[in-house]
């Protein structure tokens, strides 16, 4: 692993000849030996993985995604074929010399047990987590030792990015479940020694017993998806509780709204927590790591730091699969360097990002990693729903809901997706559910969503209804749901 403290200080050039090397070792003496899915890929492509130099080579390659993991019939247990699978001819045949001369000592010195547990440590499945999308069967990802040693890395680095301290007390508010967001927090508590209560979100204890855990703790750090997290400061700022201990909150697991950061930080100034910093960051479960924007005193959206050395990213053409040239928007593709068990390369991650990766030094924090516009698009979360055709014209769903967050009046939204009339053969109809603040105009409300709607998205929403917070809160299953119901398909199925 190399030093984050150097890595981060890297010129480009010499990052690209780190990756380089890192990619060219992976292919050779891991993915390509070990990984019958993408044994075969590379043989169907006719290409040798002593082709793969460079990270230009990887063009050479076709792109892979999330069908590719779905089972099938034939095959119902397809994941299996992404995770990497040693055995000893396979490593006999891959390894160079002076990766097999340290377990052939160990062998002489310490028994083939010994050898059979030194492998074991590095490539068996022993953790495992899923992904999250509505539209088909969750597809298990599976961790080795070593994966989790990444996740301990990972989540030191992302405590770095953001500047926060070891000495920080974390209130980890995201839903125990066996998602990357929730662990990614717990190991950088794990690697970085930060004291980190988790509560385990709504679900679990309730808001009530949220806020008192983290009124208790005295929390300096607030941790969690982005409408719970509102939903508590919201509730906290009511009641007029004490969070002056807060000092930064990072939200996960879902886009923040441009507005978003600005909301939360006037609900803090209520409850006693000025100069906060709010973070957005950004992860997959395919990945098995996250990603995190670094501080400024405006909370601006400075993208995404990269690992160079742990993951090379790549942007494409979503129709055509090309890459493009940087700065410019397309299809994030993600390819490990380190990766083991559940390994995916050159994987179309379903997410846009408006202004592509920028390779100039942070005009922030001055690091000259790579950077993912915060401009991000993630459409694998609501991939059933994400277009919709209203009056002739196509609309990204996601774009609505950062609109909507945006909008001051509005405390809580919903979508909800009908046929007119109820009849099946009818048009589509988009309708807008909304909770506003005390006071606020709904005429006015209407009208503004109405011209913003108009102006960005080209189209404008068929209804709009308003229901009090208590019973939007119920709707939309905030402390019921493991994720609050933002976009609800009610068209009937057919």
């Amino acid at each position: 692993m190399t030093d984050w403290q150097r890595l981060q200080r890297m010129s480009r050039d010499e990052q690209r000849a780190l990756q380089g090397q890192l990619l060219r070792r992976f292919v050779r003496e891991y993915l390509y030996p070990f990984s019958p899915h993408y044994r075969d890929v590379f043989d169907r492509a006719g290409v040798r993985p002593e082709q793969i130099r460079s990270v230009d080579d990887l063009r050479r390659l076709p792109l892979s995604g999330k069908r590719d993991l779905l089972p099938t019939p034939e095959e119902p247990q397809r994941f299996k074929r992404f995770i990497l699978q040693p055995d000893p001819a396979a490593i006999r045949a891959a390894w160079p010399l002076q990766r097999k001369l340290p377990l052939l000592w160990e062998k002489w010195t310490h028994g083939i047990a010994s050898v059979r547990a030194r492998v074991r440590r590095e490539f068996a499945p022993c953790f495992m987590t899923f992904t999250t999308g509505r539209s088909a069967e969750p597809v298990p990802f599976f961790y080795s030792p070593h994966d989790i040693q990444n996740l301990h890395v990972t989540g030191a680095r992302l405590v770095d990015v953001m500047g926060l301290s070891s000495e920080y007390r974390v209130a980890n508010v995201f839903p125990y479940a066996p998602h990357l967001a929730f662990w990614q927090v717990f190991f950088a508590g794990q690697a970085t020694g930060m004291m980190a209560l988790s509560t385990g979100g709504g679900k679990v204890m309730g808001s009530t017993g949220d806020l008192r855990a983290i009124t208790r703790l005295r929390a300096d750090a607030l941790i969690g998806v982005p409408g719970y997290v509102y939903h508590l400061l919201r509730r906290a700022a009511a009641e007029r509780l004490d969070l002056s201990s807060i000092r930064c909150v990072v939200l996960g697991a879902e886009r923040v709204a441009p507005g978003l950061k600005a909301k939360i930080v006037e609900l803090l100034a209520v409850t006693g927590a000025h100069d906060v910093r709010v973070f957005g960051t950004y992860g997959f479960t395919e990945a098995r790591m996250a990603f995190a924007e670094c501080p400024t005193p405006d909370n601006a959206y400075t993208g995404y730091h990269l690992y160079p050395d742990l993951a090379i990213f790549e942007v494409v053409d979503p129709k055509t699969g090309e890459v493009l040239p940087d700065g410019e928007d397309g299809e994030l593709v993600f390819t490990p360097l380190q990766a083991r068990a559940s390994t995916v390369f050159r994987y179309r991650t379903g997410d846009r990002v408006r202004g592509g990766l920028r390779y100039d030094p942070c005009p922030h924090c001055g690091r000259t990693v790579p950077r993912i516009s915060s401009d991000l698009t993630r459409e694998s979360s609501v991939a059933d729903l994400q277009l919709l055709k209203v009056k002739g014209t196509l609309v990204n769903l996601e774009d609505c809901a950062m609109l909507l967050g945006s909008m001051p009046e509005i405390e809580e939204w919903q979508i909800e997706l009908r046929k007119k009339d109820g009849d099946p053969l009818e048009v589509d109809e988009m309708i807008v559910h909304l909770a506003l603040k005390d006071g606020s105009s709904p005429e006015k409300a209407t009208r503004d969503l109405r011209e913003l709607f108009k102006s960005r998205l080209e189209v404008q929403p068929n209804h709009v209804e308003f229901l009090g917070l208590e019973a939007m809160l119920r709707k939309i299953g905030m402390e019921t749901e493991m994720k609050e119901k933002r976009f609800v398909d009610a068209r009937p199925k057919t």
